[in-house]
């Protein structure tokens, strides 16, 4: 129910504070949608890296290609494209969900340390701060690494797409079988550093439950 409360708030308000507010009064801390924000951006890594290897097998499958309808053969390749840009643009939404509420976090745990009287537990919040925002920061560069691997790939398979659209032949299959070595080596470097990126995140959410 309080999923139901929060999502309604957000789209009341358009506002990511509000949203943060509202999350406050029904017991959700930043701290816990923090956590759920980097499980859903593994979750959104795993299905992009999903949706990479399936284009890159239908790659394949159209470089051995020996007769039928090319026609159709393009579509399936373009529905490849269009859901592996659909993942990607997913993974990016994500990344920048948890960069903003992390930021919220942070701001409101710098505010709340000069509340404290204690000269000794506000120091040990500072150093706590100080950790968890360099943790983080090493988690984000993971994320934001992998997605950048993300863009040249993309293009790549735009490129097969559109070629195969205005040269539906032999010829065309011919010069995209030419490219597609250098397509798995992207590919298999981007899945590389999206497992690393999840790596990351597995240490640092560990840091925060």
């Amino acid at each position: 129910m309080r999923y139901l409360i929060l999502a309604f708030t957000l789209l009341l308000s358009g506002c990511q504070s509000a949203y943060y507010a509202a999350a406050e009064q029904v017991g959700y801390h930043k701290r816990e949608i923090l956590v759920d924000r980097v499980e859903d951006t593994q979750e959104s890594q795993q299905e992009a890296q999903q949706q990479f290897s399936s284009a890159l097998e239908q790659l394949k499958t159209l470089v051995s290609f020996d007769g039928g309808d090319l026609e159709a053969v393009y579509d399936q390749v373009k529905g490849k494209y269009d859901d592996s840009k659909a993942a990607a643009d997913s993974v990016s939404s994500h990344i920048d969900a948890v960069d903003d509420v992390a930021n919220a976090m942070f701001d409101e745990w710098q505010d709340e340390i000069g509340q404290y009287q204690s000269a000794n537990l506000r120091r040990s919040s500072e150093q706590q701060l100080r950790d968890t925002k360099r943790r983080y920061a090493d988690m984000l560069s993971a994320m934001r690494r992998a997605e950048d691997k993300m863009e040249p790939v993309l293009r790549r398979l735009k490129d097969n797409e559109l070629f195969l659209k205005h040269n539906l032949n032999a010829s065309a299959i011919s010069a995209i079988g030419n490219e597609f070595s250098s397509l798995q080596v992207e590919i298999n470097r981007l899945i590389k550093e999206m497992n690393s990126a999840i790596a990351e995140s597995d240490q640092f959410i560990a840091t925060l439950k």
